[in-house]
């Protein structure tokens, strides 16, 4: 009878080999991941999940009072807090992914040095934590939806609102690409982390978080075609509001920068978790 062995230590696989069967074999540890950093969170707190409303409540209100009441920028027929608060909470989510994913070695070196594990598990781990923090600012937009539609507000969701779950799929891609390829380069550059909460602070403002993508004319929309969040951005406001872009153009030219995006990060991420610790 052949033994059955627990352990079997292989050879250094190719940068390229990417350990799925072994990430979801460790499918409980990234469970553990996501309670603890919820209890990180909110153990002695006063407001606890309410930060989580006050926060893009805030800055919608911010939006609100410059770019809508001072700048006057259009909002295609949404109501204004409406326009603002999803904005904001679908780019918050995004935006803490990315930066989280990218401090992957950084913030988890004591753990990586003295055990292994899938190393691939803490930033998905990381998608499922922030995004219960997200899902409190989605209900809460619910209620303010309801409210502006009680009230007679000509917003009205569309058939796009099946496909939230895979709008959020595609943030979620771009989110932990990009954050992986920071990571992997992190590894060596130091200061490459601080470069990316700048260029992620800009960013911002090359997608249609505060103006609708209709108020971007000529060739600076066609390069925010090649930005996949502008896509999954106007989805989302076409799925809530009935209004913004369903451009079959800008939907598959987001579809393969994320799927790109996504893939190479994986590929760096596999490639550097090698060597990360020797050089951390």
């Amino acid at each position: 009878m052949a033994e059955q062995w627990t352990t079997v230590i292989r050879p250094r696989r190719p940068w390229w080999d990417i350990d799925i069967k072994g990430i979801l074999e460790y499918k409980y540890l990234m469970y553990l991941f996501v309670k603890r950093d919820f209890n990180i969170v909110f153990k002695q707190t006063i407001l606890g999940p309410l930060w989580y409303i006050i926060q893009p409540l805030v800055t919608s209100g911010i939006f609100t009072l410059i770019f809508g009441a001072i700048a006057k920028l259009p909002t295609d027929g949404i109501p204004q807090p409406l326009f603002y608060f999803a904005g904001s909470a679908l780019w918050g989510y995004f935006a803490t992914v990315m930066a989280t994913v990218s401090m992957t070695f950084q913030s988890n070196a004591n753990l990586f040095n003295k055990v292994y594990f899938p190393r691939l598990t803490v930033p998905f781990a990381q998608v499922g934590s922030k995004f219960l923090t997200f899902g409190i600012q989605l209900v809460f937009l619910g209620v303010v939806y309801l409210a502006f539609v009680l009230a007679g507000a000509s917003v009205r969701p569309t058939w796009c609102l099946l496909l939230l779950p895979v709008i959020f799929a595609f943030a979620i891609l771009l989110a932990v690409g990009l954050g992986l390829w920071v990571a992997a380069w992190s590894i060596k550059y130091r200061d490459l982390t601080n470069l990316f909460s700048f260029g992620v602070g800009l960013l911002m403002y090359a997608t249609p978080v505060i103006y609708p993508l209709s108020l971007v004319q000529g060739k600076w929309k066609l390069l925010m075609y090649f930005n996949p969040m502008t896509g999954v951005m106007e989805l989302f406001r076409f799925a809530l509001f009935g209004q913004g872009s369903l451009d079959l153009t800008l939907i598959l030219v987001t579809v393969l920068v994320t799927l790109v995006v996504f893939c190479i990060g994986l590929m760096l991420f596999s490639r550097a978790e090698q060597s990360a610790m020797d050089v951390i």
